[in-house]
């Protein structure tokens, strides 16, 4: 699964480069990026992710898995590094050896334990929640740079973290049929797509690691406190301290990936879009296009004027 979404999320980042600049939140992004091979390949990537996680939310607690989404992270910026030459902070290395860390206080802290159904109420809660991330993102995609990264990236967190709650009880249902019946199975896709279009927007606007980062961060919390009281997941007798230290390791490390993340790659426009698609701050950085040169025309070839003055012809 962390192998499966750091390439994902590698190569969904370089088709949201070659793609218009979106500042609507516009659902059709996701047919323009559908154009580019890399997208689809890291598309099906990130499917593969997300069957692999949704088996492992079987049987672990969710403050494990989708702090272990987050070490995704680890690996796109591995391979930034090896393909794409990406060129990596000291700050940034640090932050993502302490997310190594972190993950691993997790792993030897959770408990393996069946989830719990979620009821009406949990239903309800998710309904909710999908209507409160689908209404911020509207405000959202008017932010332009880091910012916009952070904000675009927490809220498809939000997404990914409420299908994350409805896939951990749909994983316990043994029926076909009622796998299908389930409320939980289309909240899950819906929830999904929703994360997948705001993820799309906030790598448009700079560093795929803010983007991503900020995603893990501002999933992991809602996720890992809902499964703890109403989902029963479990810690081992004893590693209480182990999984708060973990959880909170790996927090840090996901929030200072947002902060001292750099830009890998900025989005080229043409010159005719450049001052509509960038703001005034971004404006006054590009460079002055050079006057274009009139052409002279030839001087009229005047005689030496003499002390006679010219007789005017009638």
């Amino acid at each position: 699964m962390i192998a499966a979404y750091g390439v994902a999320n590698l190569l969904q980042s370089v088709a949201a480069t070659r793609t218009t600049l979106h500042h609507t939140f516009d659902p059709g992004l996701l047919l323009r990026l559908a154009g580019h091979r890399s997208y689809l390949v890291g598309l099906t990537c990130q499917m593969l992710g997300f069957v692999l996680a949704f088996l492992a939310r079987r049987d672990l607690p969710l403050f494990l898995v989708q702090a272990s989404v987050a070490a995704g992270l680890g690996v796109t910026a591995l391979l930034g590094v090896l393909v794409l030459k990406w060129r990596l902070p000291a700050a940034e290395v640090f932050l993502l050896v302490l997310l190594l860390v972190g993950i691993t206080a997790l792993v030897l802290a959770a408990k393996p334990a069946p989830s719990r159904q979620l009821g009406t109420a949990g239903v309800a809660g998710l309904v909710v929640a999908l209507g409160v991330i689908g209404g911020l993102g509207f405000f959202a995609v008017r932010l332009h740079g880091a910012p916009g990264s952070v904000a675009l990236g927490s809220l498809a967190g939000l997404a990914f973290s409420a299908a994350a709650v409805a896939a951990r009880p749909l994983a316990s249902v043994h029926s076909f049929d009622a796998f299908l019946r389930d409320p939980l199975l289309y909240l899950l896709i819906t929830h999904s797509v929703v994360g997948q279009l705001l993820l799309g927007l906030a790598m448009q606007r700079g560093s795929t690691t803010a983007a991503v980062a900020a995603m893990d961060a501002a999933g992991a919390v809602p996720a890992a406190i809902v499964g703890l009281l109403l989902l029963g997941d479990r810690i081992w007798p004893g590693r209480e301290w182990l999984a708060g230290v973990g959880f909170l390791v790996t927090l840090v490390a996901v929030l200072g990936l947002t902060r001292y993340a750099e830009p890998q790659h900025t989005h080229t426009l043409l010159p005719d879009q450049r001052g509509r698609e960038l703001p005034a701050r971004s404006r006054a950085a590009l460079p002055a296009r050079p006057a274009e040169r009139v052409p002279r025309r030839p001087a009229p070839n005047r005689r030496r004027s003499t002390s006679i003055a010219p007789i005017p012809r009638r």
